[in-house]
């Protein structure tokens, strides 16, 4: 992915550390919406207003222009009282970040200004596994449907991880 272009008069985004300051920089009633970056897709999730459960919302096609894809998620920003943004990065195992990972930040601080959002990452190591495991030893899905659902799933699953962590719950 290229660099963010800088262009003069674009908000520059709000990004935050830790999970619990990009929560309190949301006004009170909003939620989060969790993103699960991929090459082909991005999965969406969104909290509840009081930041305790994730659910999972779409799963978007990526294509080379972000343009439909900001269009498609600034279309939920609005009706799901969105106030801030929650990307699941990919670190290694070895707690090291390689160019998936330099593409995510740059994607998720370009949908930020975008959207004029704040926004913070999250660990997502294991997220996608962990929800195949789970959609083929539960759900016991077909491999055709979970391609369908399992972006928004590890969405929510990252967004879930995240509120849990400010809860004390994980």
């Amino acid at each position: 992915m290229p660099p963010v272009e800088k262009r003069p008069g674009m908000p520059k985004p709000q990004t935050h550390d830790t999970v619990q300051s990009l929560i309190d920089a949301i006004p009170a009633g909003k939620r989060l919406m969790g993103l699960d970056i991929g090459d082909k897709t991005i999965g969406l999730a969104i909290s509840d207003p009081l930041f305790m459960i994730a659910s999972p919302l779409k799963t978007l096609q990526r294509t080379k222009k972000l343009a439909p894809a900001v269009a498609e998620i600034r279309s939920f920003v609005g009706p799901e009282e969105i106030g801030g943004l929650l990307a699941g990065l990919p670190i290694s195992m070895d707690g090291s970040e390689g160019p998936r990972s330099q593409a995510t930040r740059d994607l998720a601080r370009e949908l930020a200004t975008q959207l004029d959002l704040p926004y913070a990452f999250w660990d997502e190591r294991l997220s996608t596994a962990a929800i195949e495991r789970i959609l083929v030893s539960e759900a016991d899905m077909s491999r055709g449907r979970r391609k369908d659902v399992v972006d928004k799933m590890a969405a929510s699953y990252i967004l879930q991880g995240a509120l849990d962590s400010i809860a004390g719950r994980s």
